[in-house]
């Protein structure tokens, strides 16, 4: 029996908010003289080790499905989660944060404008209406001070990492050879690893790492405490629920909801780090919030027109 939308729904909730508390987490890292490289690489080791238990357990000695979807796995572990993680890190050192994070966040409307070129048919106004409403408040909730003229190579790493992202809602929608969700997320994470610690020694990106204790919200804290969260929760759950709710939801909608993963950083780094909040972020999450309405409306059109076909 398949999981339904409004299953669906709360994964993709489940997912944006887990994402979204990785800034706060890791952010006592970056401070303490992790490079982004080593946080990301050892996220997703720690990830991957904590999936792999219950990777065992859903798998129930069916092995033989991950190598069926060998491809879907790499394509996930090479594009959605290594080439994704490296080109983000080496556009903020060329562009601003923002900037890198507004153009990789453009990956719903890749999704959409494929599909259009694919299919050469024009998405639905209520899809367009709600691509320029979620474009819109992404803006203003990291910032329109991230659109500008910025370093060549830096927007060419950045938009590879958009596409990256687009690439892992592609693979994350597809049954996948009947692969459990937690099977492609933890074997995903795992496969990532050796290419993320080989861009780390080759020196592509720098890569050091500090194992003393770490600032956590004004208290001296044991390196790992924070690691750990942001391994279980901001990535091991986040990536298993994310690619349980594309299988149900589409990648199309299930990349616009994932907009959403900025406004719950913005929240949570308030909440946490007591970073401020404008009205003009607040605005923005609402924006985001409409675009997806309109795209999901655009779904719960079509969807009646198929039944009756059907029967």
């Amino acid at each position: 029996m398949g999981i339904s939308k409004s299953a669906g729904l709360i994964a993709a909730a489940v997912s944006f908010l887990s994402f979204g508390t990785s800034g706060a987490f890791v952010k006592p890292l970056l401070e303490a003289g992790w490079s982004p490289a080593a946080a990301v690489t050892a996220r997703a080791l720690t990830a991957g080790l904590v999936l792999l238990p219950l990777v065992v357990v859903v798998m129930r000695g069916r092995w033989g499905l991950l190598r069926e979807a060998r491809w879907p796995v790499l394509g996930m572990g090479l594009v959605g989660v290594a080439v994704t993680q490296v080109l983000y890190f080496a556009a903020i050192q060329r562009i601003p944060v923002a900037t890198a994070l507004l153009i990789e966040f453009l990956a719903p409307l890749i999704l959409v404008g494929f599909t259009w070129a694919v299919s050469r048919r024009t998405p639905a106004p209520v899809v367009l209406v709600g691509s320029v409403l979620a474009v819109g408040g992404l803006v203003l909730v990291i910032g329109p001070g991230a659109i500008q003229a910025v370093d060549p190579v830096g927007l060419a790493a950045a938009f590879g990492a958009a596409i990256g992202c687009s690439v892992y809602f592609v693979i994350a929608a597809r049954p996948n050879n009947g692969l459990p969700p937690v099977a492609l997320a933890g074997a995903g994470l795992l496969v990532a690893v050796p290419v993320l610690a080989l861009v780390g020694l080759t020196g592509l990106l720098p890569f050091t790492a500090t194992f003393g204790d770490v600032p956590l919200f004004g208290e001296p804290t044991a390196w790992w405490v924070p690691l750990l969260v942001v391994a279980v929760v901001g990535t091991a759950l986040a990536y298993a629920s994310g690619i349980t709710a594309s299988g149900v939801l589409g990648s199309r909608l299930a990349s616009f909801i994932a907009l959403l993963e900025v406004v719950s950083a913005s929240l949570f780094a308030w909440l946490l780090l007591g970073e401020g909040l404008s009205p003009l972020q607040l605005v923005g999450g609402l924006l985001i919030l409409a675009g997806i309405a309109s795209v999901k409306a655009e779904r719960q059109k079509v969807e009646p027109v198929v039944a009756p076909a059907a029967a």
